[in-house]
């Protein structure tokens, strides 16, 4: 059995094996032009998973104006399907503030219905964040 673990990122040489996983996922696979990749990287709280000990996948959050946005969910090639993008959204959600009120995200439309899951609904019209086609989500208590 495979084991799954996804932890707040403390330290640097962890940070740099979340954005190593963001580079392939993000700049490398989809093309998103590396200068948005990095954008809010200093007010956000970051997650490792790994898998066997394995760098495999990432996600961030950070307050904003709006709420509360999760973002940068990536998971490496060679470990989709195995809940792994599943294991990040509740990590993330489970880390948020007890007075987090208006929860939110920009969900490419394949991943939406993993968001979903997690109570996520769609909102407002289609729209391209970096190239992708998107839908901004809201999480419904």
């Amino acid at each position: 059995m495979e084991t799954l673990f996804v932890n707040k990122v403390s330290g640097k040489e962890t940070l740099d094996q979340v954005h190593e996983i963001r580079r392939i996922v993000f700049v490398e696979e989809q093309n998103c032009p590396p200068e948005l990749e990095w954008e809010h990287e200093e007010e956000s709280i970051h997650f490792l998973a790994t898998m066997d000990n394995q760098p495999c996948g990432a996600c961030r959050w950070r307050k904003t104006e709006q709420g509360y946005k999760l973002e940068r969910f990536a998971v490496l090639k060679a470990y989709r399907g195995k809940r792994i993008g599943q294991a990040l959204v509740a990590a993330a959600l489970a880390d948020l503030p007890a007075d987090a009120t208006y929860i939110y995200l920009n969900a490419q439309l394949e991943a939406m219905p993993l968001y979903a899951k997690f109570g996520f609904v769609a909102e407002g019209p289609q729209f391209e964040e970096a190239g992708i086609q998107h839908f901004k989500m809201v999480k419904r208590a």
